[in-house]
């Protein structure tokens, strides 16, 4: 008997403990939990810890408030000039109101899905291909304000729209490429041209830039070279100026020298040397002083 009375409180206990553990509820940050009593929404619980009644209520859904990604599968699309291509697109969005989430709309996460299919096909048919490769910022902002009108009755808000991957068909991929492929030659040939160019421009401004050089150090040759004769012949100048009035202050009068001349011949005359150099200047004199003596001796 008393086994059998320790089994029951045993499992009554345990009964108990269930029941507690199933009525207090902790929530996690950036969580929430939808409740219904009866089958019919109650009230939504936030993070902490909360208490909920037995076998009345329970939790219809547990939500996340965390902003979620959602990568879609590429979807057919065709631009306004009948081009058939693959678009996938990634979906930034946050659930903002548990209750509409849980009952706004079955299975939300499809539904974004089929909705962004059909509103990407709208946008990129009223773009031609061109277009649609360079309009990604364009597409981006109208997906995401159609979106985010539409999921708001869903309690969903979309943060942002990315197109991830536009895959043309490939014999567009392959007009593109030699298209690419084409501008890349053309540029390459326009730098190379501008380069020869500018080097030939280069080249030649050098070159008159040595001319000039050239002419301004012969110029500058001359011009020192006609200095220093200039120069020269200024010293020349000077040198004979200065030995003309050195000559002239050491230089005599010409009688006189004729008088120390004679005289000069007169002692000559009376030495004994039996050999005498005289300039052809002296001996005109020295001839004239002995006629002028002979024509004395007659006299007498």
């Amino acid at each position: 008997m008393e086994i059998s009375t320790m089994i029951i409180i045993g499992l009554i206990l345990v009964i108990a403990l269930l029941i507690i553990g199933y009525c207090i509820r902790v929530i996690p940050q950036s969580n929430a939990y939808v409740i219904e009593r009866l089958g019919a929404y109650s009230h939504t619980l936030d993070k902490g810890m909360h208490l909920i009644l037995p076998f009345v209520d329970r939790v219809a859904n547990r939500v996340s408030l965390k902003e979620r990604v959602q990568d879609f599968a590429p979807q057919p699309v065709i631009t306004k000039d009948n081009v058939t291509m693959q678009i996938d697109t990634v979906i930034y969005f946050q659930i903002t109101d548990p209750v509409l989430f849980t009952y706004g709309i079955h299975n939300p996460i499809n539904a974004i899905e089929n909705l962004t299919a059909t509103t990407l096909r709208n946008i990129i048919g009223d773009l031609e291909l061109d277009q649609t490769l360079t309009s990604r910022d364009i597409i981006n902002s109208q997906m995401r304000a159609i979106l985010d009108e539409a999921t708001d009755p869903w309690g969903i808000r979309v943060q942002r729209v990315e197109v991830k991957n536009i895959i043309p068909p490939r014999d567009i991929q392959e007009a593109m490429e030699k298209q690419m492929r084409a501008e890349r030659e053309r540029r390459e040939s326009i730098l190379r041209a501008e380069g020869e160019k500018r080097s030939a421009i280069l080249i030649a401004e050098g070159e008159n830039e040595a001319a000039i050089l050239r002419a301004q150090a012969k110029k500058a040759a001359m011009i020192a070279e006609a200095e220093g004769e200039a120069e020269a012949i200024d010293k020349i100048l000077t040198a004979q100026a200065s030995a003309a009035l050195k000559l002239e202050a050491i230089s005599a009068d010409n009688a006189y020298i004729k008088l120390k001349s004679l005289e000069a011949l007169e002692k000559v005359a009376d030495g004994k040397a039996t050999k005498i150099i005289v300039p052809s200047e002296l001996q005109n004199m020295a001839s004239l002083l002995a006629s002028a003596k002979e024509i004395m001796t007659s006299d007498k």
